[in-house]
C-alpha cells in the first residue's frame, strides 16, 4: 500500500495552503468566531467553485470529482494548519460519506449535487434520542438531540435513528424545519468556538427515509470522519510545532536563544516525533480508507486516539515553551490549544478509540 503523496496531491496541497493563508489568518478566524454562523460563506462559495472541494470525494456522476479519502486528508490537514472555520467536516467527511455509501440511489442523485456545488450544508446527527414515526407513507421525526455538529447552519440533516432493528437513515430540510417553527436550533457554548456544535430540536419534522438499513453507510461516515478530523489534528499539530521552533530560534535568555538550552531542545524533538508519528498513522488511515475498507474501522480508531493525544500534548507544550506570552489571549497558540482540546473530544476521546481498537484487535471481548 502506498502512503507516499503523489504529485498532483502535493499540487492541491500547495494551492490550499496558498488559498487558507490568505482566506485564513488568524484575525480572520478571531473575527469569524464572534459571529453567529461561525464561518464565512463567501470563502465557503470560493472553496466550491474555484477550488471543487466540496465535490473532491463525491462521485462524478453526482457533480463530484470521485477522489478519495486520501485527497480528503490533505484538505483537512491544511484546513488544520489555518484553522479554517467551516462546516466543510460535518458536509464533505460526515453527510456526503453517509450518502455516497448509502443503497438509494435516488438519495445519491437527489442530494449528493448540493453537496458537491457547495449549495448545500449538511450534517449528520446519530439519532439514539431522536423517534420515527410513519404516517400514511409520510415520516416525521421528533426529539433534541446535543453536540449536532454546524446543526445551527445545515441545510440538511442526516439522521441516523434506530428503527425496527435496522439502522434508518433520514433526511431532513433543516432550513424548511425551522422556517416554520417544528425545529429549533441553538449555538453551544464549547471550549473552541472555531467550530460550532448545536442543539437541535425536533417537533414533528417531515423526513425524507432513505432505503435500506443504513449501518454501515452511517459507520463508514463516521469512520472517514475520524481519519479526516486525525488529519486536521495532524495539520494543527505541525503549525504549532513550527510556531513554536521559530520562537525558540528568537527568544533570547542570559544572551542566546532558548532553542540552544538542552531542555527546550529535547522538548521540541519530543514535539516533533509525535507529528512525524500522527502522520504517519493519517498516511496509513487514508490509505485504508481508499484500498482496503474493511480495516478502516481499526486503522481509523488508532488514527484519532493517536492525534487526539499528540496535538493536545504539542499544544501544551507549544505554549509551555512560548512562556507567558503563549497563556495571552492574543496570542496563536492559545487558539490551537482549545482547538485540539475541543477536536480531543470530538467523535469520542481517545480512550473511547482505544477500546474500540482492542476489540477489533481482539485483545478485549468486544
Amino acid at each position: 500500500m502506498e502512503l507516499a503523496h503523489t504529485e498532483e496531491q502535493r499540487e492541491l496541497r500547495a494551492t490550499l495552503r496558498r488559498f487558507f493563508a490568505d482566506r485564513s489568518p488568524s484575525a480572520e478566524v478571531r473575527r469569524l468566531m464572534e459571529t453567529p454562523e461561525g464561518y464565512d460563506p463567501a470563502v465557503w462559495a470560493r472553496m466550491a467553485g474555484e477550488l471543487g472541494l466540496q465535490g473532491l470525494a463525491v462521485p462524478e456522476e453526482h457533480g463530484g470529482a470521485g477522489f478519495g479519502v486520501r485527497e480528503l486528508a490533505v484538505v483537512f490537514e491544511e484546513m488544520g494548519r489555518a484553522l479554517v472555520c467551516s462546516p466543510y467536516l460535518a458536509t464533505v467527511a460526515l453527510a456526503a460519506t453517509a450518502l455516497s455509501a448509502c443503497g438509494d440511489g435516488g438519495a445519491r442523485r437527489d442530494l449528493l449535487p448540493g453537496i458537491a456545488s457547495g449549495e448545500t450544508i449538511a450534517t449528520l446527527v446519530d439519532g439514539a434520542s431522536l423517534t420515527a414515526r410513519e404516517e400514511g407513507g409520510a415520516w416525521t421525526l421528533s426529539g433534541a438531540e446535543t453536540y449536532v455538529l454546524d446543526g445551527h447552519v445545515a441545510g440538511l440533516v442526516l439522521a441516523a435513528v434506530p428503527y425496527g432493528g435496522e439502522t434508518a437513515l433520514f433526511a431532513v430540510d433543516a432550513d424548511a424545519a425551522a422556517e416554520s417553527g417544528a425545529l429549533a436550533r441553538t449555538v453551544l457554548p464549547t471550549v473552541d468556538q472555531t467550530r460550532r456544535l448545536a442543539r437541535l430540536v425536533l417537533t414533528d419534522v417531515p423526513a425524507r427515509r432513505i432505503a435500506g438499513d443504513a449501518a454501515d453507510a452511517v459507520q463508514r461516515a463516521y469512520d472517514v470522519a475520524a481519519v479526516a478530523l486525525a488529519a486536521e489534528q495532524l495539520g494543527g499539530a505541525q503549525r504549532t510545532l513550527d510556531m513554536t521552533v521559530e520562537y525558540a530560534k528568537v527568544r533570547r535568555q542570559f544572551g542566546r536563544p532558548i532553542g540552544s538550552f538542552q531542555a527546550v531542545k529535547h522538548r521540541c524533538a519530543d514535539m516533533f516525533v509525535q507529528v512525524e508519528s500522527a502522520r504517519s498513522a493519517v498516511l496509513n488511515a487514508a490509505a485504508v480508507a481508499d484500498e482496503a475498507p474493511g480495516e478502516l474501522p481499526a486503522a481509523a480508531a488508532l488514527a484519532k486516539a493517536y492525534c487526539s493525544d499528540a496535538y493536545a500534548g504539542v499544544a501544551g507544550e507549544g505554549i509551555q515553551i512560548h512562556g507567558g506570552i503563549g497563556f495571552t489571549w492574543e496570542h496563536d497558540a492559545h487558539l490551537y490549544f482549545k482547538r485540539a482540546h475541543g477536536s480531543r473530544q470530538l467523535f469520542g476521546a481517545p480512550d473511547v478509540h482505544r477500546e474500540r481498537l482492542a476489540a477489533l484487535a481482539g485483545i478485549v471481548p468486544a
